[in-house]
């Protein structure tokens, strides 16, 4: 199985940078309908995958401990933790892109320098299995 053919490029997947702030991390989630985006750092980088949960979580705590939010001053890289969302490079073997789709609805994939080159969704993994 060759992972660039089932690629979703950089250029056609929406991504967040990691100093974005919360409100433009929501703002794009939303125009875009997802619920997980990568994120990367301003050299094209992978960090990690943002999802609603870790969001919502972290304004869920941080409005306990701190009362209001202003979303426009908080941002991306100080809200990330260890990253679930596993990213494959781009030269793995099938087995190891099996493991990951089992566990993640898309996979970062990166190149040799952890460069953030695009995405496999599961849907493309398991259409291209299915053949």
């Amino acid at each position: 199985m060759n992972i660039p053919s089932l690629m979703t490029f950089k250029s056609d997947v929406a991504f967040l940078l990691e100093d974005f702030s919360i409100r433009q991390a929501m703002e794009k989630m939303r125009f875009h309908g997802y619920t997980a985006v990568p994120v990367i750092d301003r050299a094209g980088k992978y960090i990690a995958t943002l999802s609603e949960g870790d969001l919502l979580w972290y304004l869920n705590d941080v409005n306990e401990n701190e009362g209001a939010v202003n979303t426009e001053m908080l941002f991306l890289k100080d809200i990330l933790k260890k990253n679930k969302y596993k990213a494959v490079n781009i030269n793995a073997d099938e087995n190891t892109l099996y493991s990951y789709v089992l566990e993640q609805n898309f996979v970062p994939v990166v190149d040799d320098r952890n460069m953030f080159i695009g995405i496999i969704t599961r849907k493309a993994f398991l259409t291209a299995i299915k053949q």
